[in-house]
C-alpha cells in the first residue's frame, strides 16, 4: 500500500501522463499514455498537447512523445539537484577516483518513504553493470543507500513501509521485515550498511549517511562493486569519509 495522498483533478492527471515515461520507455504514442495512466484517450489527446505546447513535452516524428527540456530544466532547480548535488560533487568525484567503481547518491522520497531517488551517479565502462541512474528510483529495503535512508527516517514511516510486501529482485533481496529491521539497526549503530546482492546477483554496495551539517541525514552516498572477489568491509573507510565531507560541506553551506 502506498503512503501517497490521494489526488484528483487535472493536476493528478498530468502528473500521472508526465509518469508514464521511465527510463524502460522514455517514448510512447497517446495510446500507450492512455494504456499506462487508465486515462480515456480524449483527455490523454488534450493533456499532451497542452504538455508539448509548454516544453514538457516533446513529439517526435515518428508520433511518440518524449520528456522535454524545459520539464527538465524545471526539475534540475529541486534542492536536491542544486545545493545537495553541488555540494557532494567534488567528494563523489574522489570517491570514484579512489575506487573507480560506480559511486551514487541519493535521497529518500518524502512522499514515499518507501523509495529512494537518485541524484548523481558516476560511473565507467568497466564498472560493474548497475540499473540505476540520475533521477531513476527503486525501492528502499533493496539498495544500499535506502537502508540508510530509511534506518535515519521517522519510525513510523519506516515500519509502514516494512508492513507493504517487499519486491524481491535476487534469491538474496531481504523480504522479512524482521531481518530489513536488522538490517535498519546495524546501519544505526555502525555508520554504514552493506546490501550484498540484493538488486543484482553480480553486485552488492556499501552505503553511509549523508547528514546537513551536525543535523539529520539528508541523503546516503554508495559505491556499488561487484560482489565476487570483494571484501565490502575494505571500502566502508573511503565511503564514510565521503559522506562526512559532504555532510561538512552542507553544514557550511547553510545559512
Amino acid at each position: 500500500m502506498s503512503t501517497r495522498p490521494a489526488r484528483s483533478g487535472v493536476t493528478a492527471r498530468v502528473l500521472d501522463v508526465l509518469g508514464a515515461f521511465t527510463a524502460r520507455t522514455p517514448a510512447l504514442s497517446l495510446s500507450d499514455i492512455a494504456r499506462r495512466t487508465d486515462l480515456p484517450l480524449t483527455t490523454v489527446h488534450r493533456l499532451v498537447g497542452e504538455l508539448t505546447a509548454g516544453g514538457a513535452l516533446d513529439r517526435g516524428d515518428d508520433g511518440r512523445y518524449t520528456i522535454g527540456l524545459r520539464l527538465w530544466e524545471i526539475a534540475h532547480l529541486a534542492p536536491a539537484s542544486t545545493g545537495l548535488r553541488e555540494a557532494a560533487m567534488p567528494f563523489l568525484e574522489d570517491l570514484h577516483e579512489v575506487t573507480r567503481h560506480n559511486v551514487q547518491l541519493a535521497v529518500l522520497d518524502s512522499a514515499d518513504p518507501g523509495e529512494v531517488v537518485y541524484v548523481e551517479r558516476l560511473s565507467t565502462r568497466d564498472a560493474v553493470s548497475i540499473v540505476t541512474r540520475p533521477g531513476s528510483r527503486m525501492p528502499a529495503c533493496a539498495t544500499g543507500v535506502g537502508l540508510v535512508l530509511l534506518a535515519h527516517a521517522d519510525p513510523a514511516d519506516a515500519e509502514r513501509v516494512l508492513a507493504r510486501p517487499l519486491r524481491r529482485f535476487t534469491p538474496h533481496t531481504v523480504c522479512d521485515p524482521d531481518d530489513v529491521r536488522a538490517l535498519l539497526a546495524q546501519a544505526r549503530a555502525g555508520g554504514f550498511v552493506i546490501s550484498d546482492r540484493q538488486v543484482e546477483p553480480v553486485s552488492l554496495s556499501v552505503a553511509a549517511p549523508v547528514r546537513s551539517g551536525d543535523g539529520p541525514v539528508v541523503a546516503a552516498l554508495s559505491v556499488v562493486v561487484p560482489a565476487d572477489g570483494t571484501n565490502p568491509h575494505t571500502w566502508v573507510p573511503a565511503v564514510r569519509a565521503a559522506a562526512r565531507g559532504i555532510s561538512r560541506a552542507l553544514g557550511a553551506a547553510r545559512p
